[in-house]
């Protein structure tokens, strides 16, 4: 049992990560109804980022708190801001075109992003300084480190803040507003490019967030990291429900738990596998995702 509890602790720890990526996945296409291939590449930059600041605050090594949310709050500015400049060059003249175009751009956007950053930077990993205590906690024979406290604490006030922004301001209004009827909302004295634009800030500082929290938990980096975690915070969004922030964040979670169980009963290799059976199983049994809601089109 003891066992069992550390793997879920660890299973939450990165089903924190995936979860916040899957925000910005479901947000946007919750809009605009639009995968954003790239979401998971912005994550990858706001590794790169958070790494970049910690060298100009001139930080040579051991932990610091002070250094780490400088970084962190560096990380969502910088991938908020290019989740913005993303969706006004690439996403906002294709708006109205047909779903396929949209979403080859998405995957021309992300190869962009991996490789111009992997010509700049080079292709190999580079180790992510240890920004927090590594120190644990030991309730008998469970043991929680401080980055998961962290990551814990990190994520579950992102999440109601985002919450609170959603449901509670105006901008929030205006999301849900453009999400059930663009046009509607166009009459009712919406911006709706504003509030896309909006969307897409919110959702690539999160994951800004979730590229920073990787760093400090795996200690490394490199240009090609956020295509696998993209891929499986996109399927946790749709497990959960795309669309459904409260889905997005139980999806996450669950995809995590999943992999870490497999891992740690089963065999390293069905890592990366059970995501997928996950995603197939519910596209067969429940396509709209646990919390997802079945609109009918008419066609």
């Amino acid at each position: 049992m003891n066992q069992f509890i550390q793997q879920l602790l660890n299973g939450l720890s990165l089903g924190s990560i995936y979860a916040l990526i899957a925000l910005g996945y479901t947000m946007v296409y919750g809009i605009i109804k639009l995968i954003n291939f790239a979401h998971g590449d912005i994550y990858m930059l706001g590794a790169y980022c958070a790494y970049m600041v910690t060298l100009m605050l001139g930080y040579t090594s051991g932990p610091s708190i002070g250094t780490f949310f400088i970084a962190l709050i560096a990380a969502m500015v910088f991938c908020g801001v290019l989740g913005m400049v993303v969706e006004r060059i690439a996403y906002r003249p294709l708006r109205h075109a047909t779903r396929i175009a949209a979403l080859i751009t998405a995957i021309g956007v992300s190869y962009f992003i991996e490789y111009t950053t992997q010509y700049v930077v080079g292709a190999e990993p580079i180790k992510f300084p240890q920004l927090l205590p590594d120190t644990s906690f030991h309730l008998g024979s469970i043991r929680i480190t401080s980055e998961q406290i962290f990551i814990f604490i990190i994520t579950i006030v992102l999440m109601l803040l985002l919450q609170f922004i959603i449901s509670k301001t105006k901008m929030g209004r205006a999301m849900r507003a453009v999400s059930v009827d663009e046009d509607a909302a166009k009459l009712m004295g919406i911006n709706v490019d504003a509030t896309i634009s909006f969307t897409f800030l919110l959702g690539s500082a999160l994951a800004g967030v979730a590229g920073i929290l990787v760093g400090v938990y795996y200690n490394t980096m490199n240009p090609l990291m956020g295509f696998t975690p993209g891929l499986k915070a996109f399927i946790a969004a749709v497990f959960g429900g795309i669309g459904s922030i409260p889905g997005a964040m139980l999806g996450g979670f669950f995809v995590g738990i999943a992999e870490t169980m497999v891992v740690a009963y089963g065999s390293s290799l069905w890592k990366d596998a059970i995501v997928y059976i996950i995603l197939i199983l519910i596209l067969i049994i429940k396509p709209e995702g646990l919390l997802g809601k079945n609109d009918r089109e008419k066609v």
